[in-house]
């Protein structure tokens, strides 16, 4: 089927995929599914966007940590006796001197669970031990050098291997089983078809443009944070629990982000050691992490060991499947990296098992990273279909086809809007799936040989809890706010577009602010969920303050439409009109409000967790896609390359097709660097993530970029809300290292189970030109 015959069907198919009615979607309209720049795009091109870093206030200074150089034991002495005299030097603060903070017990999430400088103990590599303060960055930076801790080391372990003996599933410190239905064991033992395998993904760090960094003021009583966060209100309620002061003494703002990926969602110890900094000061604090620190303090994606277990019939019906994997964390924060969050619903199988341990390790705690848990989830599970699709001489793309599901079998609930068979069938056209052969090395390109490769995508879809505010201004403009930022998604041309929606007004006449834990609370930007979280708050809002129109509009005094009911009438095109006429025939809002002589009409918005204003909760929401990936190999001088990649994307209605292509080629990217070039290596002499830095920390660039095709099949999940639009992003990474390793198979014959791709592994190849 054609991707346009396709829409035609589903327009067509009022019942739904799922035989179930759909609730009533928002229609496409000339600003919903718009392909629009960017509202804070001349802010960051003209370098008027201010980050964190960039904030100065009259009598700043600057902070800089020192970070441990072993990966466990004490701290038997810390000389800052030659710091202390430095020119310009303020103070150096450590465990001994230390303002006393907590840990955070509620209200939010912390990066870590231990506060800064809480004893002296030391848990791993970079772990801040002491911050110099002086009036200079360079002051501070030499102070901070100067610092002379002696340490009594203790035996330790990094994240180089995860082969730890285990205790049964159940006893203490041993796996868990997360998801269970049939006998996946008796069954795999009997099963005529066997695939078992161990994958593994190293860790891999954040590398977001713009470095962590916290501008800190005390005003004796309030603390304002400038920071680099995904989530200002979690923030917020974090650093009122670990400074001890009430939240509304704290304001966290949060303006633009140079990216994030995960490492921005939760505060991390830099934030209170400025803060409290300022505190003892009294003074502005500025402190700005180095790459270096980036590798070690701020999180990273955990190492896992993933053993899959597949088993089939000859014609390719899935008996059982069993995931049994583990992941390290650090030695105080249980991280669960969840390589089973596509595990049981992926595929139809009776028989199913995925299991879950944690390895400890010497490093520092890990965090969610694009993608967390699905995405080396997905390696594992879309590689062994791969081997299994191979193993029964069946095409990938027609084995996952036939093992499609319309219904969630772990939960037994019907999928609110599932088209990952669409997603392969579109995929397979465009690509020209059909010209594969499947011989190992044969197909060809001059003198380069090809591969190609497919794997599935699924992402969760959700939507947490948010409100916003809409004004509608007497000058003709609209303003919306909430308390949630934007970092580098588009988020704020998003929310413009929902008030342009509702009013009639141009986007380019609407103000969107973001980025402050003063505004309306709003959802954190993490997860692929803040669109769908904040759409329906912004709508609302935008909804009651067009109804502060309508009802002035009837009661102004020279008003047209005096005596009338809001009822009889409608906003649109920025004019209030009779709801039967035309746009035309009324008059715009702001001549209401000016009669009225008001300043603006203002409306609040609520939005409800994932199922509050639906039957949502019956049904089961992912978003779900195709990577098909080509690459080219030239045994000659040994060297790979990603040539293209056609990516099909199930993930509701989509609200700006620029910024969400965006998201999905950035992902894309991402995945290219997933599987063929990111590592973070640790010394096991002492703990040091060793390639910090992006000399030797292997990144994709532009040479690295392949031709992209991203296809949106732009189906409204109508369990979501009133525009169906669910998270994209995220989806975008997932799948996309399974399907290179798929097409490094079909190309060289190698297959990689353990990431990323290393020219060493293909050496061994025997095709030949």
């Amino acid at each position: 089927m054609l991707f346009s015959e396709f829409l035609d069907f589903i327009q067509a198919d009022k019942a739904g995929p799922n035989g179930h009615i759909q609730a009533s979607t928002a229609e496409p309209t000339a600003v919903i599914g718009a392909s629009l720049s960017r509202v804070d795009g001349p802010l960051k091109t003209t370098g008027s966007a201010r980050y964190a870093s960039d904030y100065n206030f009259p009598g700043m200074v600057y902070a800089v940590p020192v970070g441990a150089t072993i990966a466990s034991g004490k701290i038997s002495n810390i000389d800052t006796s030659v710091a202390e005299k430095m020119p310009g030097v303020l103070t150096i603060l450590h465990h001994s001197n230390f303002d006393h903070v907590y840990r955070n017990a509620s209200g939010g999430r912390n990066s870590e669970q231990r506060p800064p400088f809480e004893d002296d103990t030391v848990y791993y590599w970079g772990q801040y031990v002491a911050l110099a303060i002086a009036e200079t960055f360079a002051q501070a930076q030499a102070a901070a050098a100067a610092v002379k801790i002696a340490y009594t080391p203790e035996e330790f372990s990094v994240a180089t291997d995860l082969s730890d003996p285990m205790p049964a599933i159940g006893a203490p410190g041993g796996p868990r089983i997360l998801s269970h239905r049939g006998d996946p064991e008796a069954v795999f033992a009997s099963a005529p078809i066997k695939i078992d395998y161990t994958y593994t993904t190293p860790a891999e760090t954040h590398n977001p443009m713009e470095m962590h960094a916290t501008v800190a003021i005390f005003d004796g009583k309030k603390f304002t944070l400038y920071e680099s966060s995904q989530g200002v209100m979690n923030h917020l309620n974090v650093m009122s629990q670990v400074l001890g002061v009430p939240k509304e003494n704290v304001e966290v703002i949060s303006r633009f982000i140079g990216s994030g990926f995960g490492g921005k969602l939760f505060p991390w110890p830099h934030s209170a050691l400025a803060a409290v900094a300022a505190r003892r000061l009294n003074r502005p604090v500025k402190l700005t992490l180095s790459r270096k620190m980036m590798f070690a303090n701020v999180g990273h994606r955990p190492r896992t060991q993933q053993r899959m277990r597949l088993g089939a019939t000859p014609d390719g019906k899935l008996l059982s499947l069993s995931q049994d994997y583990r992941n390290h964390t650090s030695i105080n924060d249980d991280i669960r990296e969840n390589c089973g969050e596509a595990t049981p619903f992926l595929y139809s199988t009776a028989n199913l098992q995925v299991s879950s341990a944690l390895v400890r390790r010497n490093v520092g705690t890990p965090t969610p990273m694009r993608g967390p848990g699905a995405v080396p989830g997905l390696f594992a599970l879309e590689s062994a279909m791969d081997e299994l699709a191979i193993k029964l001489q069946k095409d990938p793309v027609q084995l996952r086809l036939s093992l499609d599901t319309l219904t969630d079998e772990e939960k037994n609930k019907p999928f609110s809007s599932r088209h990952l068979k669409e997603c392969l069938e579109v995929g397979s056209k465009k690509f020209g799936w059909e010209k594969r052969t499947p011989a190992v090395g044969s197909m060809r390109k001059g003198d380069l040989i090809l591969g190609w490769g497919v794997a599935a995508a699924s992402w969760s879809a959700g939507r947490g809890i948010s409100e916003a505010s809409v004004s509608l201004n007497v000058d003709g403009s609209a303003r919306v706010s909430s308390g949630s930022q934007d970092p580098g998604t588009g988020t704020y041309t998003v929310i413009a577009q929902i008030v342009s929606d509702k009013t009639g007004i141009p986007v380019t006449r609407i103000q969107s602010v973001l980025g402050s834990s003063s505004l309306p609370p709003g959802p954190t930007s993490g997860g692929s969920t803040a669109t769908a979280t904040i759409i329906p708050a912004v709508a609302e809002a935008a909804v009651n303050a067009i109804k502060v129109v309508l009802t002035t509009a009837g009661s102004a005094k020279g008003s047209p439409f005096l005596g009338k009911q809001p009822a009889d009438l409608a906003m649109s095109s920025g004019r209030v009109h009779l709801k039967n006429q035309t746009p035309d025939s009324g008059v715009p809002f702001q001549e209401i409000l000016k009669l009225a002589n008001l300043g603006s009409a203002n409306g609040e918005g609520k939005t409800g967790g994932y199922g509050s204003d639906t039957d949502g909760k019956n049904f089961s929401s992912h978003s779900f896609g195709a990577q098909f990936v080509e690459v080219e190999w030239d045994p000659g001088i040994c060297h790979l390359r990603v040539s293209r990649v056609v990516s099909v994307v199930d993930a509701g209605r989509i609200i700006n097709t620029k910024t969400a292509r965006n998201q999905m080629a950035g992902a894309v990217v991402m995945g290219i660097g997933m599987g063929l070039l990111e590592s973070t290596t640790y010394d096991p002499r002492n703990g040091h993530p060793i390639n910090d830095n992006f000399a030797d920390y292997i990144v994709p660039t532009s040479a690295d970029h392949p031709e992209i095709d991203i296809t949106f099949l732009d189906i409204p999940d109508p369990m979501i809300g009133e525009y169906g639009a669910r998270g994209i992003g995220e989806i975008g990474l997932a799948g996309m290292a399974p399907a290179i390793t798929a097409a490094v198979y079909h190309a060289t014959g190698v297959r990689v189970r353990d990431l990323p791709v290393r020219v060493e592994d293909l050496i061994t190849s025997t095709v030949a030109i």
